[in-house]
């Protein structure tokens, strides 16, 4: 069972109907308790950095998804629910989960036909092997749809990057924590098969 964090940020369904293509059964939930006593939690969501921490400081998600982290559990995050568990993001200049050491930034671009929010579907490179990119290929294609994107301290907790002018971090992690810029739950194939390794994951990176 996949517990799926509800905190007011957008596209918590699709991911749930994505988890239901893959056969895998999923629970939406605003309780931190729940979250608590997972087998393993998704991080989703689509929205602003300052509401969606405003929400999980008031209701206590923040906490909960910092112990279920220490805990081991293996978790996963979704677009805003991978640009938040760094320190810091530029959106609004809001302090973050500080899970994983780096910030979240804006895109600064000079080319004028190149538009923000980048929206569609972009190839990935992995740059170091992990067990939810097993079978990814370079030039592989997922869906993205971001003004900002994470960019970690330490090049240990990058695994994959996109080009959007130039290169940018789309997938982080450390220890049982992977996380996403690209929206595996609408990248068709590569984003379901993503998501049913996710299913079977220990977190552990080096599986």
């Amino acid at each position: 069972m996949i517990t799926i964090v509800d905190y007011n940020a957008g596209n918590i369904r699709s991911v749930q109907r994505a988890c239901n293509e893959v056969g895998v059964d999923s629970v939406i939930t605003q309780d931190p308790d729940l979250v608590l006593k997972a087998e393993r939690v998704i991080f989703p969501g689509v929205g602003a950095a300052a509401s969606a921490m405003d929400t999980l400081n008031k209701t206590g998600l923040d906490q909960a998804f910092r112990e279920v982290v220490e805990k081991g559990i293996p978790s996963l995050g979704i677009c805003i629910g991978c640009q938040i568990i760094l320190d810091h993001s530029e959106e609004s200049d809001t302090p973050c989960l500080g899970i994983i050491p780096g910030n979240t930034v804006r895109f600064k671009l000079n080319d004028p036909t190149l538009k923000i929010p980048h929206i569609g579907w972009n190839e990935i490179k992995v740059t170091r092997p992990h067990p939810l990119l097993k079978g990814v290929e370079d030039g592989d294609e997922f869906y993205f749809v971001h003004s900002y994107y994470p960019d970690p301290s330490d090049e240990m907790n990058r695994y994959a990057e996109s080009d959007y002018e130039s290169a940018f971090c789309c997938a982080l992690g450390q220890d049982n924590l992977f996380a996403t810029q690209f929206h595996p739950e609408k990248s068709g194939r590569f984003g379901l098969e993503l998501l049913t390794r996710f299913a079977s994951w220990d977190g552990n990176p080096d599986a």
